[in-house]
């Protein structure tokens, strides 16, 4: 550990310093966390991958986490030079087209660590003048939106929401988008979220009756990360109308928005 300061209440950016080997991840990806040698709590915690790169003799992992119970409460309290076990990249990552111009990123919340490095990995791939990236960040307070640095750093423009008011928009995340996609051309763009299941739920109802391909990357408590023991199940609509149950972890995190039906 490198690095692990609470940037807002309950909300902790962590720096890792990985061995060389570590595979180089892809936006959307995660990394299962834990003390290493420690075994309360057992479980490892699932942690989105919030931005990576590399040094001459180490791979640099950065993750953006909210301390939510006993396990990211002990995460808050590892210090520099403590080490960490690091099961990971995992899952499925984002699927970039970069034929499409427009790109929008919808964030809830702690949903913003993903989609911060899918930002900057977008800025990356768009050439200046060729495209552009917009984002919707939403949270309940001011003092929990976390992440707007990266955000305002990679897109084009980024748009401000929280609950109560007071930053930004008043409202949730969803019906900031939702007013201005009628500004956006279906056959030229494509939306990434990640947010509290409420959140993709409306994104959900929202874009049902349109033409915009979107992804979101499904947050979920996962034991193991690697899809042995079906704990963190979701049910996913098939192409020909039946629905099935897949493990986040091994199937996900990043599904089609218009496939995903419920949490089990």
């Amino acid at each position: 550990v490198t690095a692990n300061r609470e940037i807002a209440p309950g909300f902790f950016r962590m720096t890792l310093a990985a061995a060389p080997e570590f595979a180089n991840p892809a936006p959307g990806q995660f990394v299962m966390v834990r003390d290493a040698g420690v075994r309360d709590p057992l479980l490892a915690r699932p942690l989105s991958i919030h931005a990576f790169f590399r040094q001459r003799t180490e791979a640099v992992v950065t993750l953006l986490y909210r301390v939510v119970g006993r396990g990211t409460s002990k995460l808050a309290r590892v210090r520099i030079g403590d080490a960490l076990q690091l099961l990971g990249p995992l899952g499925r990552p984002f699927a970039i087209d970069p034929v499409r111009k427009t790109h929008i990123i919808v964030a809830g919340g702690i949903g913003v660590a993903p989609l911060a490095f899918l930002a900057r990995r977008l800025r990356q791939i768009i050439p200046p003048g060729e495209g552009t990236i917009v984002s919707y960040c939403g949270a309940s307070r001011a003092d929990t939106l976390v992440g707007l640095e990266h955000m305002e750093e990679a897109c084009f423009r980024t748009e401000i929401c929280t609950d109560d008011g007071t930053r930004g928009t008043r409202g949730p995340v969803t019906e900031l988008l939702a007013a201005d996609l009628d500004g956006y051309d279906p056959r030229d763009t494509t939306l990434y979220a990640c947010g509290p299941f409420p959140m993709v739920e409306r994104l959900g109802e929202i874009l049902r009756t349109t033409s915009f391909p979107c992804q979101v990357a499904v947050e979920e408590r996962m034991a193991c990360g690697v899809g042995a023991c079906l704990g963190c199940t979701i049910e996913v609509k098939e192409n020909g109308g039946a629905s099935r149950y897949v493990s986040v972890c091994r199937e996900g995190p990043v599904f089609d928005l218009h496939t995903v039906l419920r949490r089990e």
